[in-house]
């Protein structure tokens, strides 16, 4: 069966380039500031490296990120809806940006400009390579010939079960997300305190926990897979920024107690990264369901 219609997502997937090239995607830049200076997010990190990013970041540096308009939604689809394609797009949690409110607007254009087109918009409820893996499934539901209708609800019954649980270094950033107080910032990085955060069935970001150390951390995201009956085929995506020694340590933590599975390890893109800061370490997959908002 032939299959009609585009994927496109936003680059918060943070989907490794040559992934998202093999898989078809089209993938709409976030953007985000640093210093005053605005950069488009792309996958390939044209405009400024991650690394980089990172770096400007531990030095002080301040970085903001901003929604997609309904603007750049339309002119994105357009050339695609012309070409004769339907379109399901994956968006960033609406819970933390209303770049998916906004994607809902470009809809209602669309469907005046194109009436015998279909674009559907899906609220991933996540991020990074929660949104990731979901784009990821929904490419091989394409692949296996799955109508976009087919397609769409697949991937929405895999919005409330996508787990994420993110290991947080610097506290200072979260304080400056009004996350945490300024006294328990500078306490918690003194004390070596990891702040453990969640994203919650309705998208939303939320800290569950603490530990001291980055072990603990990691242990504490492996006893969360224990209540979850991980599958074996499960994919397993890993993010970091700029801690690639970190993110394959988790990796071999995972397989020591779970076994193999297909692992996915990319940076964390600077859009969520703006506001988790450097030395963050998270993990998402796919669980029995999120804890409750």
């Amino acid at each position: 069966m032939s299959v009609n219609y585009k994927i496109v997502v936003d680059s918060t997937i943070d989907l490794p380039l040559h992934l998202v090239d093999e898989l078809g995607f089209t993938v709409i830049p976030f953007i985000f500031t640093l210093e005053g200076k605005d950069y488009y997010n792309h996958l390939d990190y044209r405009d400024i490296s991650v690394k980089d990013f990172y770096k400007e970041l531990r030095n002080g540096k301040m970085a903001s990120t901003t929604q997609i308009t309904a603007f750049r939604y339309v002119e994105a689809w357009g050339p695609i809806l012309k070409e004769g394609k339907d379109i399901l797009f994956l968006s960033l949690s609406s819970a933390v940006s209303k770049s998916y409110e906004q994607s809902l607007l470009a809809v209602q254009e669309m469907k005046e400009k194109y009436p015998d087109r279909k674009v559907i918009s899906i609220d991933s409820k996540s991020g990074a390579l929660g949104e990731g893996v979901m784009a990821y499934y929904a490419a091989q539901s394409r692949d296996e010939g799955k109508s976009l209708e087919e397609t769409a609800a697949f991937i929405e019954s895999l919005v409330p079960r996508m787990q994420h649980w993110i290991m947080v270094d610097d506290l200072h950033h979260l304080k400056r997300g009004g996350r945490v107080s300024g006294a328990a910032a500078f306490i918690g990085t003194m004390l070596s305190v990891k702040p453990i955060l969640t994203m919650l069935d309705d998208g939303s970001i939320a800290p569950v926990h603490k530990v001291r150390g980055r072990n603990s951390a990691f242990k504490y995201f492996l006893e969360r897979m224990a209540t979850q009956n991980i599958e074996s085929n499960s994919i397993i995506g890993i993010v970091h920024s700029d801690m690639l020694e970190m993110a394959e340590q988790l990796k071999e933590m995972i397989i020591e107690k779970f076994g193999p599975h297909e692992f996915i390890i990319n940076d964390l893109g600077p859009v969520i990264g703006a506001h988790t800061g450097p030395g963050t370490v998270a993990m998402m997959v796919l669980g029995d369901s999120r804890p409750k908002s």
